[in-house]
């Protein structure tokens, strides 16, 4: 009983624990349990997902560094590269949100600059519960108030993202947080050992007991229980991430050390194993001499606390006087705490004694891999029954589209972007609200792109299409600025993996993202698989969130979505039709979230994106804009809420099909292009070219927007009325609290 429950406590099965003793030859002490817990905790070991990652492209002649590493690394040209990556708080950041939010900030960028890179941009996806509901108003200001204090005062901008608000987020909020550096080529650095004899030198912060059990907390469901996990969420210090990032890169830069491994999740157990693991050797270190800020700190609590701000370097003995120096300079530990060794074994000393004795690959890379049951959800086919001719078409569109646009999913984020310091570095070139981040390379005529997307219905509806558009998206919004895509990283969140029809979406999502990720040439660095979201056996929906990266060139200023002139032309590329499953549409009018969600076809997907990148390209276009949530209606009304001077807009569809859907169906693969008149035949023959479908559906002009079909009034609104709804929704929600 008393073996139970110390599994149960560790998230360990009895098979595990056997297959433990059979790799060790006996059985582990309470120290090496904890490792082993830690380290084959889905979150550290995808024991769930390796089989079905697998199918994911990852490699391409631009790719330095695939997954594997701390983040992916791309050739950008001129002996430039970008490291970049996409990671999960969301336990932490239930259970404690401005901690939680905080230090998954500074987790991403130690992955970032572990490599060798200095960050120079963060994006977040965030996910909540209704704003009705106080908790998750809470949960929300914490989160968005922690990004904001550690991004801020490190000095890296957060330049972008998303928020999206869905019932199931209600008990489980999702915190996605990417990064992205710039790096030298000749640079870049990787966790790898060297030879025996090197130094293992611990830096950064005192190690306490914040955080203990991270790992495996961000492995289990929550329960009625969750506020007891409350210790298992870290600190963070973002004063003292700024020195040791500036710290690890300047011994960087003087070549001073062979390798270097972020004390992440599973502080001292993930660093010092899987550094040895990579390398083929073995690692000894002495807890005595690892700095704590705490009295009476176990080997147990040392080896398994996940307090933050610390990395782990390896050096040449004869490099170590100097790193030291460096890092006193910046008022940082450097404490040479053990050596590398060839005994392919982690040792670990306390007291005079060995407390841990564990070969490396055992605790590393033979965790059992779990090909889970899978089946459909029970309600699957029901979901899909929408009769639309049950569906009253609405008496004003007006309203409609009002309604839409002070959702929070479609409102301005202003309340929450205007908290982050997006101008810190000076390289941000289109701000928050485009439809991709882009930001200037310094010293180069080259800019980088960045997005993040994914529309989790979609995925609880259909999960192979919605994976599929989630990639798609992401690189849409990437052409719709001129950038071609260089690659993404991806962070799965879904439900618990052991239950059949989470795993039958996990699997049909991957399967999706990796047909569409295939087809357009875009392979996947890395990223991050976030489980066992659920509280009380509730589950979110399947929320696949995708970072895309894209480059672009021989361009002075990257598009925008805002109408620039009175009298330009307004031309939709790719077609509309009758979709209104999976719509924001149905959502809010009818309360329904049913039927298939869009279709996608891949192939008409690629050429818009080729052709807007190459229209962009050719200064043919004054803006550009993607249709997603809310349709073509608010996609226009986008476009001139973010105009410099609030320009409106006539437009007229002779599209035979129901008023509102096309105004609010969300049908994939459409842009949306303001050009000046004397372009169109060459943004013509261009299209022709590239075999996609455009036409002019009416002109930038005025004061008001207004939508016809076939000649018949379907909305007609002022631009700064409706603007002002837009703008003020989110804060209007969140004043009165």
């Amino acid at each position: 009983m008393i073996l139970e429950d110390l599994l149960r406590e560790h998230n360990l099965t009895k098979y595990e624990y056997e297959r433990i003793i059979s790799l060790i030859g006996r059985e582990p002490n309470l120290t090496e349990l904890g490792i082993f817990s830690l380290m084959w905790s889905e979150h550290c070991s995808y024991k769930s997902s390796k089989i079905h990652l697998q199918k994911l492209p990852t490699s391409g002649p631009q790719i330095i560094q695939g997954p594997g590493e701390n983040a992916g690394v791309v050739d950008i040209g001129d002996e430039m590269a970008i490291v970049f990556k996409i990671e999960s708080h969301n336990h932490p950041s239930f259970i404690e949100p401005f901690q939680g939010a905080a230090t998954g900030v500074g987790g991403i960028l130690r992955d970032i600059f572990t490599m060798g890179a200095r960050p120079i941009a963060l994006l977040d996806s965030l996910r909540f519960g209704p704003l009705t509901v106080s908790k998750n108003r809470a949960i929300m200001e914490g989160v968005v108030s922690g990004i904001s204090s550690y991004g801020n005062s490190v000095g890296v901008p957060t330049v972008g993202g998303e928020t999206f608000f869905h019932p199931s987020y209600s008990h489980n909020p999702l915190v996605n947080v990417f990064c992205l550096g710039l790096v030298n080529k000749g640079k870049i650095f990787y966790a790898r050992a060297g030879s025996p004899g090197n130094a293992v030198i611990y830096v950064g912060a005192k190690t306490g007991r914040d955080g203990i059990h991270g790992a495996t907390m961000a492995s289990a469901e929550f329960d009625s229980q969750v506020e007891k996990k409350r210790p298992n969420v870290q600190v963070g210090d973002p004063f003292m991430e700024k020195l040791l990032l500036e710290a690890c890169l300047e011994v960087m830069d003087k070549g001073l050390i062979v390798g270097i491994q972020d004390m992440g999740a599973a502080g001292l157990t993930c660093s010092t194993t899987e550094i040895a693991a990579k390398s083929g050797t073995g690692i000894r270190i002495n807890l005595d001499l690892v700095p704590q800020r705490e009295e009476g700190m176990t080997p147990y609590e040392i080896m398994l606390s996940e307090s933050q701000e610390r990395m782990l370097l390896i050096a040449r003995p004869e490099n170590v006087p100097e790193i030291q120096k460096i890092f006193a300079k910046w008022d940082l530990d450097a404490v040479v705490i053990g050596e590398i060794t060839d005994s392919q074994k982690l040792e670990v000393f306390f007291q005079g004694k060995k407390v841990v004795d564990v070969p490396v690959e055992a605790v590393v890379n033979l965790c059992p891999v779990y090909d889970r049951p899978s089946r459909k959800p029970e309600n699957y086919d029901f979901l899909h029954h929408l009769d639309y001719n049950s569906l009253d078409q609405a008496q004003n569109f007006n309203e409609v589209l009002l309604s839409l646009i002070s959702h929070p999913n479609i409102a301005n984020k202003e309340w929450i972007f205007r908290q982050y310091d997006h101008m810190v570095q000076t390289n941000t070139v289109l701000l928050p609200g485009a439809d991709a981040a882009v930001l200037r390379i310094k010293g180069s005529k080259k800019f980088l792109a960045m997005t993040l997307d994914g529309n989790g219905l979609y995925c609880y509806l259909d999960p192979r299409t919605g994976g599929k558009i989630a990639v798609a998206e992401a690189c849409r919004n990437l052409a719709c600025v001129g950038a071609k895509p260089l690659g993404i990283t991806n962070c799965l969140n879904f439900g618990n993996p052991e239950k059949p029809e989470i795993m039958w979406q996990f699997s049909e999502v991957v399967t999706g993202m990796a047909e569409a990720c295939r087809y357009f040439d875009v392979p996947v660095t890395g990223g991050n698989v976030s489980f066992y979201n659920e509280t009380e056996g509730k589950p979110i929906i399947p929320t696949p969130v995708i970072g895309a990266v894209g480059l672009i060139e021989g361009l002075s200023q990257p598009c925008s979505p805002g109408f620039k002139n009175e009298g330009d032309l307004i031309i939709l590329a790719g077609a509309n039709k009758e979709e209104l499953g999976g719509s924001l549409y149905l959502q809010i009018m009818f309360g329904l979230e049913k039927g298939w969600p869009p279709e996608i076809d891949l192939e008409a997907e690629r050429k818009l994106h080729l052709f807007s990148i190459e229209a962009i390209r050719r200064n043919l276009v004054e803006s550009a804009h993607d249709i997603s949530e809310g349709g073509l209606a608010v996609a226009l009304a986008e476009c001139s809420f973010l105009s410099d001077k609030r320009f409106g807009f006539l437009v007229n569809l002779e599209d035979r099909i129901r008023p509102d859907a096309l105004l609010f169906g969300e049908t994939q693969s459409r842009i949306v292009f303001s050009l000046k008149k004397e372009n169109f035949l060459a943004f013509a023959q261009l299209a022709a070219q590239k075999e996609v479908p455009i036409k002019i559906i009416g002109q930038v002009q005025g004061k008001r927007m207004l939508f016809y079909q076939s000649g018949n009034l379907l909305i007609d609104l002022k631009v700064e009325e409706a603007f002002d709804i837009w703008k003020n929704s989110l804060e209007k929600i969140l004043s009165p609290f």
